[in-house]
């Protein structure tokens, strides 16, 4: 794992409101600049850094900082915390104050109970960003986050994570680029439709295929 990738993008890591608010109640940080505090921890020699899935989580100090890997967005730092066995404590009564982890949250009906009665919406359905945010709330452990955070999420008021939609965009581009007549003249379609998608990934184009792309940038085209 290369994490010369993370030092030569740190100019492009930063953070949401939402997240320098947390940042700072995790660390106590007062007044300091939370993108600054932690790109300088990042930078560190002290610093151990691994990637996992779709972030990178650096360990510094007593503290974990996680950077999504695509964005470069801080998602959340907090104090390293010691993981002990536990019994499960199932919370009886849900609030807007619950924390996520406490409560075990999941995608199951109790939950879409509760978000049908705060919304007044039947059937409730979780939003994309919500089940990228409670993810990502679970997978770094952060306490701090609450039902009343997610539902901020529902209503478009806090940003913990966007959900990665790029995927999406890739499965359609390769689609309509295969559906080309015109890009037949490939052997190997799907290493031409990724050469052309790597070009507008980087680029401030839509990210979807047609077939005037196709011809500005065939020649662009490397397999």
């Amino acid at each position: 794992m290369d994490k010369q990738i993370l030092f030569d993008n740190i100019d492009r890591i930063h953070t949401t409101a939402m997240g320098v608010d947390r940042i700072k109640k995790n660390l106590s940080l007062g007044e300091v600049d939370v993108v600054d505090w932690c790109k300088s921890k990042i930078m560190s020699k002290k610093a151990e850094i691994s990637k996992q899935g779709k972030n990178w989580y650096i360990c510094i100090e007593g503290c974990i900082i996680t950077v999504n890997a695509s964005s470069y967005t801080i998602i959340t730092a907090h104090k390293e915390k010691r993981r002990i066995k536990s019994t499960k404590i199932t919370v009886k009564e849900l609030t807007l104050s619950t924390g996520l982890i406490e409560c075990g949250f999941t995608f199951g009906n109790r939950f879409r109970v509760f978000y049908a009665e705060q919304t007044g919406v039947r059937p409730f359905k979780f939003n994309v960003d919500m089940v990228a945010s409670a993810k990502a709330v679970k997978e770094n452990g952060d306490e701090s986050f609450t039902l009343g955070d997610l539902l901020d999420i529902y209503y478009g008021k806090k940003i913990y994570v966007k959900y990665d939609k790029s995927a999406l965009h890739w499965n359609k581009f390769v689609k309509d680029f295969c559906a080309d007549d015109a890009t037949k003249i490939f052997d190997e379609r799907l290493k031409a439709a990724a050469s052309l998608w790597s070009i507008v990934r980087d680029s401030d184009m839509k990210k979807e295929y047609s077939h005037e792309l196709f011809e500005k940038y065939k020649d662009s085209i490397t397999i």
